[in-house]
C-alpha cells in the first residue's frame, strides 16, 4: 500500500501514541490521513511529525463524533485502513466524568464504523488496552485470559468497544478489526521531539518521574509499598511506545490477509516494579529521583504484564527497546519542553 494507494485514517493522530505511529507508518510506506481535535493533544506534534519524516499528509481538525466532518475526510481521501486512537484516557478522571467518557469514546467509534461501512473501508485497527482484563486473572495476560469487571469507566469503554466491534464485524464479512491491547506505554521519540506531553496531572508513572526529576514536582509519590511482590511495590510491563508504534504497522500487514477480529496483546512479557523502574531512571539519566511513600490507590492490581507468544507468531511482533532506553529517550524529550 504505497502513498498513491489507499491511505491510513489516524484519528488521535497528534497524541503521544497516534503520533509516534505516524511517524512509523510514513518510515514504512504508508500515506497517512490524521484528524484529531486536540482535546488531549497539541497542535506542535503534528508539525513535528511532519519534519522528522520529512513529508508532508493531510490533517484535518476534526472530532471524530461529528459524522458530517468524518464524512469530509472520506470523500476527500481514499481511506482503505483506520487506525484509531482518539478518546478520552485517563483513569482517574473517568471516574469522576462517565458520562463524558461514554459518550465520547463509544459515539465516536460508532460514527468511524457507519462512515467506514458507507464508503467501503473494511480495516480497523482499535486502540484496547489491558483494562480490559478482570483483576481475578493469573499472570501472565493471554489473549484468552478473562475480562470484564473492569474497575473504571475509562476501561470499561474499552470492553464494550471490543464487544461493539465483535458484532459489527459478525454482520459485516468484509470488515477485518484487530484489536490491540496496550500494557503501559512508556519513553519518546529517540530524537527527544516527540514524546508524552499530559495536559493535565498525569495518571502514569513514566510523567510522573519526568516531571520530578525536571523539577516539575517536588516529589514521587509510590502508591503502596507493602504488595505481595519482591520489593512491595506494584509490577507493570511498560512498553516503549516507539515498539508500540511498530506493532500497528505489522497489524496493518496482517489484516490485508486475516479476515474477522484478532487481538494481540501489545508489552514485553516482561513485570517491573516501581523502585525497578525508579532505579533504571536514576541509572540512565543520573538524576536522582525524590520519592514519598503513600497509601495505596484503590483498584490497583499489585501484578499486571503480558503474555506475548500470540503476537509474536502471528505479527511477527516483539518489543526491542529496553526500559533503560525508554528513560533515556524520556529525559531527552523532557528536557527539552
Amino acid at each position: 500500500m504505497g502513498i498513491e494507494k489507499a491511505k491510513i485514517l489516524v484519528t488521535g493522530g497528534a497524541g503521544y501514541i497516534g503520533s509516534h505511529t505516524v511517524l512509523e507508518l510514513i518510515s514504512n510506506g504508508y500515506g497517512v490521513v490524521v484528524c484529531d481535535n486536540f482535546t488531549n493533544s497539541k497542535p506542535d506534534a503534528v508539525s513535528r511529525v511532519k519534519k522528522l519524516a520529512n513529508r508532508d499528509f493531510p490533517f484535518y481538525n476534526t472530532d471524530v463524533r461529528d459524522e458530517g466532518g468524518i464524512q469530509k475526510i472520506f470523500s476527500e481521501q481514499k481511506i482503505g485502513c483506520v487506525i484509531h486512537f482518539a478518546g478520552l484516557k485517563a483513569v482517574g478522571e473517568s471516574v469522576k466524568i462517565p458520562l463524558d467518557y461514554y459518550a465520547n469514546n463509544l459515539n465516536s467509534t460508532l460514527v468511524l464504523l457507519k462512515v467506514m461501512e458507507k464508503f467501503g473501508a473494511n480495516n480497523f485497527i482499535f486502540s484496547s488496552s489491558a483494562t480490559v482484563y478482570s483483576g481475578v486473572n493469573e499472570m501472565p495476560l493471554t489473549e484468552n485470559s478473562v475480562t470484564g469487571n473492569c474497575t473504571n469507566p475509562y476501561g470499561w469503554t474499552k470492553y464494550m468497544l471490543e464487544q461493539i466491534l465483535r458484532d459489527a464485524a459478525a454482520a459485516n464479512k468484509n470488515l477485518r478489526v484487530c484489536l490491540l491491547r496496550y500494557f503501559n506505554p512508556i519513553g519518546a521519540h529517540e530524537s527527544g521531539q516527540i514524546g508524552e506531553d499530559p495536559k493535565d496531572i498525569p495518571n502514569n508513572l513514566m510523567p510522573l518521574v519526568a516531571q520530578t526529576a525536571a523539577g516539575k514536582r517536588g516529589v514521587l509519590n509510590i502508591y503502596g509499598t507493602d504488595y505481595n511482590t519482591a520489593d512491595g511495590t506494584c509490577i507493570r510491563d511498560y512498553i516503549h511506545v516507539s515498539d508500540l508504534a511498530a506493532g500497528h504497522v505489522l497489524a496493518v500487514k496482517y489484516l490485508e490477509n486475516h479476515a474477522g477480529v484478532s487481538v494481540f496483546n501489545l508489552g514485553t512479557g516482561k513485570g517491573t516494579s516501581v523502585l525497578e523502574f525508579i532505579k533504571a531512571f536514576e541509572g540512565a539519566t543520573g538524576v536522582k529521583i525524590k520519592t514519598n511513600t503513600a497509601p495505596r490507590r484503590a483498584g490497583d492490581l499489585p501484578v499486571s504484564y503480558a503474555h506475548t507468544q500470540k503476537a509474536k507468531d502471528e505479527l511477527g511482533f516483539a518489543a526491542k527497546k529496553s526500559i533503560e532506553d525508554a528513560c533515556a529517550d524520556t529525559w531527552r524529550w523532557q528536557s527539552g519542553l
